[in-house]
């Protein structure tokens, strides 16, 4: 049974969280013919500031957003 762990900034939607795991669902059922009931998706919202790149905080690298 794959867990597919997402993290990211929080500000998405239920609605969009809801949609990016029902295509991560079809992926893994296309692909590795995987049963979508045994597929689990699992967003951990992180605020900005406790996100770093290369040991400083994300806002110094406004680039990669």
């Amino acid at each position: 049974m794959p867990i597919v762990r997402i993290e990211l900034f929080p500000g998405r939607s239920a609605e969009t969280k809801a949609e990016i795991g029902l295509e991560i669902t079809k992926v893994l059922e296309a692909v590795a013919g995987i049963k979508p009931t045994a597929t689990t998706v699992v967003f951990t919202e992180i605020s900005p500031s406790d996100w770093l790149v290369a040991g400083e905080p994300f806002s110094a690298h406004a680039q990669l957003k």
